[in-house]
C-alpha cells in the first residue's frame, strides 16, 4: 500500500512540475511576442531608448541583401533619419524557448525607406534572444524578403 501511495504521489508531483514548466514557457513566449510588437512600434516612433534596452551590445542584423549591421549602425540610421519606418505589422510569430535563450520567427509587412529608397514589403525574419541580467535581449536578427507573386 505504501508503494502505491508513493507512486501516486510521485506521479502527481511530476504532473505539477510539468504544468509549472509549461506555464513558465507560455509566459516567456508571450513576453517575447510583446517585445517583438514593441520593437516594431519603437522603429516607427523611433524610440531609441527602447531599442538600446532590447538590443544586446553585440547585436547583429543581417539584411535581405546580406549586409550586416551592428546595433550602433542600426540605431544611427534611425537617429539620422536615413532609415524611416512608417509602419510594421507583425504576423504569425512563433517562439521556441531553450532555457535562457529563445528563437522567434515571424512574417511582417514593413513600410520603410532607407536613404530615400522605398524598401517596403513583406519579410520573413528570425530573431535570437538571450536572457541577460534578468531581461531578454536580441543578439541576432535576420530578415528575408518574401517574393511578390
Amino acid at each position: 500500500m505504501k508503494r502505491i501511495a508513493f507512486a501516486v504521489g510521485f506521479i502527481i508531483m511530476a504532473f505539477e512540475v510539468a504544468i509549472l514548466a509549461q506555464t513558465q514557457t507560455e509566459r516567456v513566449e508571450q513576453e517575447l511576442i510583446t517585445l517583438e510588437q514593441q520593437w516594431g512600434d519603437a522603429l516607427v516612433k523611433p524610440d531609441l531608448a527602447f531599442l538600446d534596452r532590447i538590443l544586446a551590445e553585440d547585436y547583429l542584423f543581417t539584411s535581405p541583401e546580406g549586409e550586416v549591421l551592428t546595433k550602433a549602425q542600426m540605431v544611427a540610421g534611425l537617429k539620422s533619419g536615413e532609415d524611416v519606418v512608417s509602419s510594421v505589422v507583425n504576423l504569425d510569430m512563433k517562439v521556441r524557448v531553450y532555457e535562457d535563450a529563445a528563437v522567434v520567427t515571424g512574417h511582417s509587412i514593413y513600410r520603410e525607406t532607407i536613404k530615400g529608397k522605398d524598401i517596403s514589403g513583406e519579410y520573413r525574419w528570425t530573431d535570437t534572444w538571450i536572457k541577460k541580467g534578468g531581461r531578454w535581449q536580441c543578439v541576432a536578427d535576420h530578415a528575408s524578403r518574401v517574393a511578390q507573386k
